[in-house]
């Protein structure tokens, strides 16, 4: 199945749950604004990933779609005068190397059909999704997130038919049981996948979320192992073990709050915002 129909059905199945679920919800136009842009922006990142996969499989596309743990606080500080703290700027460089191992730059017969193509479709898949992250949060409204889910899911189907109808290989005809897994897909994943993560993150210990970061990339290259066979090479598993430790490094709590854990007597800061995996 073509990247671009994966990613139309993807959401495009999603729309008529999530619209249940925030209609009678009143929202401004400009948090509906916000909204729009970032289902764009999620459109990109959909059909990216799923290149991504089609070029160097699922596990290292996964891992390279992670990289947004890293690169929202960079984005931030760039768009949003939100200065990083020193963790972000020390998890850049393995993170950079990792990218570059995992193209197969250094080796010949590394794992994927074009693992070069399949690094730099992962790179557009964290930078889209960086900036989906940044604008979800600010189009939200209250504790509710199914009305900005809504929206930008319904954008981000029409703008995955566009790309497909540009690129030619989209499919709008279902066929069984293709779209039978892609039904299940955004059942799961895009509705309730997408609610738990936008309800419940947040509200987690960042040591909590730390670990919760890379757990899709881990599980994604054990079942990529496991169920499609896929065998990156050393130098790729190192390159994915290295935006692994970027990851880690990105989501460990600031100093200040691991200094009001270890010290009774000073306040608690609040916990950090927490950077969501793909939930792809």
């Amino acid at each position: 199945m073509a990247p671009a129909t994966s990613a139309f059905f993807r959401c495009f199945y999603a729309v008529p749950v999530l619209w249940l679920l925030a209609r009678g919800v009143e929202r401004t136009a400009y948090q509906q604004r916000l909204a729009y842009a970032a289902g764009i922006l999620f459109a990109v990142d959909l059909v990216a990933w799923h290149y991504a996969i089609d070029y160097i499989g699922a596990g290292l596309a996964t891992v390279l779609g992670n990289l947004q743990v890293v690169l929202v606080g960079l984005v931030a500080w760039l768009l949003l005068a939100e200065r990083p703290e020193a963790r972000i700027l020390v998890a850049v460089p393995p993170a950079l190397v990792g990218i570059v191992l995992i193209s197969g730059a250094f080796e010949d017969g590394a794992y994927g059909a074009d693992p070069a193509k399949g690094a730099i479709f992962g790179i557009v898949t964290a930078l889209s999704y960086t900036a989906f992250i940044l604008l979800i949060r600010q189009s939200g409204t209250g504790s509710d997130p199914a009305p900005p889910l809504f929206e930008a899911t319904w954008v981000a189907a029409i703008g995955c038919a566009v790309a497909g109808i540009a690129i030619g290989d989209i499919d709008f005809v279902p066929h069984w049981p293709a779209h039978g897994w892609l039904l299940l897909l955004a059942i799961s994943s895009q509705v309730v996948g997408w609610l738990l993560i936008t309800s419940s993150l947040p509200r987690l210990p960042a040591a909590v979320t730390s670990v919760l970061l890379t757990l899709q990339p881990l599980t994604s290259m054990l079942l990529g192992a496991l169920l499609f066979r896929e065998d990156p090479t050393e130098l790729q598993l190192l390159g994915a073990a290295l935006i692994l430790v970027g990851l880690l490094t990105a989501a460990r709590p600031p100093a200040a709050a691991r200094s009001s854990r270890t010290d009774p007597a000073r306040p608690a800061s609040a916990p950090p915002s927490s950077h969501p995996s793909p939930g792809q």
